[in-house]
């Protein structure tokens, strides 16, 4: 009993930090464009996001629970298991301020346990890692697009730029498109919190989705402001109209890959529509600013990283394998000393050049 409650008090924690980066990250093309508050986003975003786990959560939660590996696998142990290794990760990726995809830390998790256990549903998997680069990439082309259209419309018809009383309506319709993103951030994401209790028969499909969909909001309300200031400031300024571009393009993109119970990274979704934007305006120099670098390298270490973390506690903790053990410890070792090595011969390289006796 002592364990089964301990995997529920993670999942919710798992929950609250869903709604920090992922539901938060829903809301910041709004804020970017400066149509509403920072209070006021995070609530919003917060009851949108309630509804849409309530309503359409459901079918994520089936693939999460018993659509990558079999359902007979998900002990108590091992939901607890999967649930630490993603929400350790997210949990880091939040205190840094980057917007990490749940899904893709949850779908580690997941992996990791059924590389353990030579069990995997691979065909399923390799199309949710299909649609995880189809849907962002296109995200990213009809932002672009519309971004280009957009620029065009607003040097016609400068009043759509938010001057005068059409300020007022275009903010309403971006606040609208914040909204719908996160409506879609509660169909697919909540999922990835509570699936793997649905899947092992912790707790029932309606319970699990209304007390996900709680800790999500009370998650992007407490936890959110650091994600939101990412998405919205540090990446590009966006117009009243581009802000709607992105958050009616990744809502719409979500909630379709939602019915069909894929869980899809939305804040790559979200992210990259705001870079299709910012290409528009400025091309694909802003591809060089350090932020987008550093969202980048996470995005591909993150899943990788949970999928580590939960093999390995699976051969510790449930399956003990020593020989396994000593494989992913090494492994660990040789990665961070290969980059405390790097980071070392740079430092020494800029060293040398600032003193006067490199090239």
């Amino acid at each position: 009993m002592l364990l089964t409650y301990t995997a529920i008090i993670i999942a919710l924690f798992f929950a609250m930090n869903i709604g920090a980066s992922g539901t938060a990250a829903s809301m910041g093309a709004a804020y970017g464009a400066s149509a509403i508050k920072k209070r006021l986003a995070l609530v919003l975003v917060a009851f949108a996001a309630f509804l849409g786990a309530v309503l359409g959560g459901g079918e994520v939660a089936k693939t999460i629970g018993k659509g990558i590996i079999p359902s007979d696998l998900l002990t108590v142990k091992v939901v607890i298991i999967i649930l630490l290794g993603a929400t350790l990760t997210l949990f880091i990726s939040n205190l840094l301020g980057i917007p990490l995809s749940t899904s893709e830390v949850t779908v580690g998790s997941v992996v990791g346990v059924g590389l353990a256990y030579h069990r995997l549903f691979t065909d399923q998997l390799m199309v949710i890692l299909l649609f995880w680069v189809i849907v962002p990439i296109a995200s990213f082309l009809i932002t672009f697009c519309a971004g280009k259209l957009i620029a065009r419309a607003e040097k016609r018809w400068p009043h759509l730029q938010g001057q005068g009383k059409w300020a007022k309506i275009l903010s309403v319709l971006l606040v609208i498109g914040g909204c719908w993103e996160a409506f879609s951030a509660g169909m697919n994401n909540v999922a990835n919190a509570v699936g793997p209790l649905i899947g092992a028969n912790i707790i029932d499909a309606s319970s699990g989705l209304w007390l996900g969909a709680l800790f999500v909001s009370v998650g992007a309300l407490v936890m959110g402001s650091r994600v939101l200031e990412t998405n919205a400031k540090k990446i590009t300024k966006l117009s009243l109209l581009e802000g709607s571009a992105v958050s009616f393009t990744g809502g719409t993109l979500v909630v379709a890959a939602s019915v069909f119970g894929l869980p899809i990274p939305l804040t790559q979704v979200t992210t990259c529509g705001i870079l299709g934007i910012g290409t528009a305006q400025t091309g694909f120099g802003l591809f060089q600013k350090g932020i987008i670098k550093r969202i980048l390298l996470i995005w591909t270490i993150s899943p990788l990283f949970s999928i580590v973390v939960s093999y390995f506690l699976i051969n510790l903790l449930v399956e003990l394998d020593i020989y396994n053990l000593v494989i992913v410890a090494s492994a660990l070792i040789a990665s961070v000393g290969s980059i405390k090595l790097a980071q070392h011969v740079r430092q020494e390289q800029r060293s040398v050049y600032n003193e006067g006796e490199g090239i």
